[in-house]
């Protein structure tokens, strides 16, 4: 980290020095770069103290964003650059994104374990056992209905895809999969900046 540091304030400081000719400033940028390899030679990269170590958490809960200090519509809760929606009415998958559509948004995906954490703790916050999230299985392949990656996969049990191609979330575990005729609440998401 420290290296990364002195290379940025060296190449920062060779960049804005005058330029009396052309060829000077890549003098200057040869020169940043030979110092910055005798601090790599001179002094090894520090590792973290016992005391550091002990302030990084094992498991770290995420932070939902307090509403009054964020871009999300009110009711909205803020997580990174999406606005997530807990509706405590109970629809079926197709409804439940047709009613996020309206608003703007859509079921919401969770690409990151991180995310998904924040999203089991947006549920139990608003005392929901179950909620639908915008995976869809087509054709054997899952996907999220927001058009993000499907790069996590986060399955507590999965079912015949077949028959129950609808993905939600569970508040304690990972996600299932089910009918998506059934009726259940839902996330919705939208990007921040409305873009």
């Amino acid at each position: 980290m420290k290296t990364v540091l002195v290379l940025c304030i060296l190449l920062c400081a060779a960049s804005a020095a005058p330029a009396e000719d052309k060829q000077q400033p890549a003098a200057a940028a040869d020169a940043a770069v030979e110092l910055v390899q005798e601090h790599l030679a001179a002094e090894p990269e520090d590792e973290m103290t016992k005391e550091e170590e002990e302030l990084v958490p094992e498991d770290p809960v995420p932070v939902l964003e307090d509403a009054r200090f964020n871009l999300c519509p009110r009711d909205w809760i803020s997580y990174g650059s999406r606005c997530f929606l807990i509706s405590s009415s109970y629809m079926t998958w197709y409804s439940a994104e047709e009613h996020c559509n309206s608003l703007g948004a859509q079921l919401a995906s969770a690409t990151s374990p991180q995310e998904y954490a924040a999203l089991q703790q947006m549920t139990r916050l608003t005392g929901q056992s179950t909620a639908w999230l915008g995976g869809f299985n087509l054709q054997g392949q899952w996907m999220w209905i927001d058009r993000q990656g499907y790069y996590f996969d986060n399955f507590y049990a999965q079912s015949s895809v077949s028959s129950y191609p609808c993905i939600f979330l569970r508040p304690n575990h990972g996600w299932g999969n089910t009918n998506c005729g059934s009726v259940r609440s839902f996330i919705c998401s939208r990007n921040m900046f409305g873009c």
